[in-house]
């Protein structure tokens, strides 16, 4: 299996793809935080906060509750690597029928294991299985990847 292929998730997705695997934002929000602690800006906010134009920093604090909790979203493993959710039903199942992926399977474009994916990747997945069955993997990874349809948000990969 070549690298890229290792980063194909079991469900169709491009592990390549994804911000907590690239761990850009992760990376981002530790460093942000850290600078608003240097800074002291919990005080500046909390003072600018009682300023008509500054209200906004009211939430300052749950501002810092997401910047704290975005780099835990950090994946190094991938899918195949044990990445991702630890009891992941879709990556149980395809190891105990011995495939590779979703993509393997004749009921995948029904199989309720993948509607969990469904608000924040929209049918994208499925898009990216049905090509995967029907070109291989070596063509997914060589054109268009969708991570995120309209349902959802907008396609990702290759154009």
């Amino acid at each position: 299996m070549s690298d890229g292929e290792k980063l194909i998730s079991y469900c169709g997705l491009y592990c390549g793809d994804c911000s907590g695997y690239k761990g850009t934002i992760a990376n981002l929000a530790r460093d942000l935080r850290k600078e608003l602690e240097r800074e002291r800006f919990a005080d500046l906010a909390k003072a600018l906060s009682k300023i008509p134009f500054f209200k906004a920093f009211e939430g300052f604090p749950q501002c810092c509750a997401v910047l704290e909790t975005l780099p835990k979203m950090r994946c190094k493993k991938a899918c195949r690597g044990n990445g991702g959710p630890p009891l992941c039903e879709i990556r149980m199942c395809n190891q105990d029928k011995g495939f590779d992926g979703c993509w393997q399977c004749d009921t995948f474009k029904t199989c309720m294991k993948l509607a969990f994916l469904r608000p924040g990747h929209g049918d994208a997945n499925i898009r990216n299985l049905n090509k995967i069955n029907r070109d291989g993997t070596a063509a997914f990874l060589r054109g268009k990847r969708y991570w995120r349809t309209k349902a959802a948000a907008r396609p990702r990969g290759r154009q």
